[in-house]
């Protein structure tokens, strides 16, 4: 396994815990956990982070789960890490080491053709103008209308949200006064970035946020397979389908992350995903934070005055602190941590109706060569750029799409599921032995009930896994034969294994209904909640999922700020 020299719960750690009151505990060890962590700890509080598994990462890990492979277990690209994050916490200086991809996409055709895109404006025109020189010219004002949008996005995503309701009726005057002038000045600022937008261009942002993405990338393109290649980043890990409103937002995710500032591109991390955590609690370690794993948290402690009051690990050994943040899923925080009473009847309904629904299944593929797919025409074992970012696999159309997500509405996995292929191995030579290569098979749609079998039945598990591999046979003969040895995670697993409610991977769904002040629930979007000293720093509060560490930046500097602590 992957391990690094962290703290385990040993009889000495567990003591050491119980020995002093903490300033902060944080519950979970992923990176928005250890990312809140590092913030904590610059500012002087005592700090630690107990974590229920025996690595840190939650859903950002490397595993080696077959000898000499290491697997990004759960998530396995990095871009939308925010660059505040990248540049405070110093993750290069503790580790980090980004592998950009180009070109960053490859879709095959089953009629022999393909598309290569990525960043090189050049390639991206050749490459569509195969299929339409239309789309070669519209291709380019459709990023660029993107990465417009996403600039305006972009100051929401480091900040909390102007929550209007939680001023304690025990605030001084000029709290409330300091209060007001915050909100104020946001939406003052979002006015004016809404006017350099200007009126049309914010009539075309708010059609993106509504409508579905196939109404979107229908308007802009007529090429099925560059609408299909397009719309993956519309569904990804959601139960939705390309025709589903509100869809279209989540096509920003497409120019919305950058590395290394260059924006909309996606990179491997040296290492595996395993890495971005390592480095962050790296970072978490030198400011003084202190990291546990094998630390299940049984209980919430509440005193007299129903104040968070510290947790109580499954071994018994009580742990106190002043505040407690919680990198769980709102669910697992405020349904299974926090003892029965203690928050308002309507917010733990809100909580337990919000959509945790999952259709994502993750396999981990360990092979002794690379795919070679008939489109390209090549019979040499080397990597090409086919190989070097994410493969389409069953996304030539968006109805293809469409009919995959039915299948799971019917209760089923998809008969031909969408796959996104990503090999990091191709760039990443730390991760599997020579000559052999790390797949990511990134699937849906599967429901966490499929009415047809289960998943705790290993030959229907199986059954799945070849069929995943039988329809990449389709584009890339002889694939099935290559597979050493695979891990799959399906929706249950990633709830059993990683703590993702219902498995799904953004903490709960990322909706119009359920971002921004909606997140995680109406009137407690500012990661402060009904539970005084317990604050939410995980996905399930703004701005919600992926590898970003926003929300542990952002619940990190509203707690520093119950505290008056200043931010280092």
């Amino acid at each position: 396994m992957w391990r690094r020299s962290f703290s385990s719960s040993s009889a000495s750690t567990v003591s050491a815990l119980k020995d002093k009151k903490w300033d902060a505990l944080v519950i979970g060890g992923g990176h928005n956990g250890l990312t809140a962590a590092a913030y904590l700890a610059r500012a002087g509080l005592s700090v630690a982070v107990l974590e229920r598994r025996h690595v840190i990462g939650g859903a950002a890990v490397t595993e080696e789960l077959i000898p000499g492979f290491k697997f990004s277990r759960c998530s396995y690209l990095q871009s939308l890490l925010r660059p505040a994050v990248i540049k405070e916490l110093e993750l290069a200086r503790h580790g980090m080491k980004l592998l950009k991809r180009s070109p960053s996409s490859f879709t095959p055709c089953l009629d022999g053709r393909y598309l290569l895109l990525g960043p090189d404006k050049e390639l991206n025109h050749s490459e569509i103008s195969k299929f339409s020189k239309l789309d070669a010219d519209a291709y380019q004002r459709y990023e660029s209308q993107l990465e417009k949008f996403c600039e305006f996005m972009d100051p929401l995503l480091d900040s909390a949200p102007p929550e209007s309701s939680q001023c304690a009726s025990s605030a001084t005057f000029g709290d409330r006064l300091k209060d007001k002038m915050h909100k104020s000045m946001f939406w003052a600022q979002l006015l004016r970035q809404a006017a350099v937008l200007g009126q049309n261009d914010m009539v075309d942002f708010m059609d993106l946020l509504l409508s579905p993405a196939s109404k979107v990338l229908n308007n802009w393109f007529e090429t099925d397979v560059l609408k299909a290649t397009l719309a993956t980043d519309a569904v990804i890990g959601t139960t939705g389908s390309v025709h589903t409103p509100g869809s279209g937002y989540v096509l920003l995710h497409h120019v919305m992350g950058e590395t290394d500032g260059e924006r909309g591109i996606w990179s491997y991390v040296e290492g595996g995903m395993g890495s971005v955590s390592l480095a962050i609690g790296n970072a978490a370690r030198e400011a003084g934070a202190h990291i546990v794993t094998c630390a299940e948290i049984q209980q919430m402690l509440i005193n007299d005055s129903g104040k968070v009051d510290g947790v109580l690990l499954s071994d018994g050994s009580r742990v106190q602190s002043s505040i407690v943040l919680s990198n769980a899923t709102p669910y697992k925080t405020f349904k299974e941590l926090v003892p029965d009473g203690v928050l308002p009847d309507d917010f733990l309904r809100a909580i337990k109706y919000s959509d945790y629904s999952s259709a994502t299944t993750k396999i981990n593929v360990a092979v002794d060569r690379l795919p070679q797919f008939n489109c390209c025409k090549l019979s040499h074992p080397d990597a090409g750029p086919q190989h070097v970012g994410t493969i389409h696999i069953g996304s030539e159309s968006m109805e293809e799409i469409h009919s995959a997500c039915q299948d799971t509405v019917n209760g089923l996995p998809s008969q031909r599921p969408v796959i996104e292929m990503t090999i990091p191995s191709v760039l990443d030579k730390t991760i599997s032995p020579p000559g052999k290569h790390v797949i990511n098979l990134f699937v849906q749609y599967t429901p966490y009930s499929p009415s047809d079998g289960h998943w705790g039945d290993p030959a229907y598990r199986e059954s799945f896994a070849q069929k995943c591999f039988t329809l990449i046979d389709e584009y890339a003969p002889g694939f099935s034969s290559s597979v050493v040895g695979y891990d799959m995670l399906t929706p249950p697993d990633l709830e059993r294994e990683i703590g993702l409610t219902g498995g799904n991977i953004f903490h709960g769904a990322m909706g119009l209904d359920s971002l921004f002040l909606m997140r995680p629930v109406k009137g407690w979007s500012n990661y402060r909640t009904p539970l005084q000293g317990l604050y939410l720093c995980g996905s399930g509060a703004h701005p919600g999922g992926g590898v970003m560490g926003a929300p542990g930046r952002n619940a990190a500097r509203v707690a520093l700020e119950d505290v008056n602590k200043p931010l280092k």
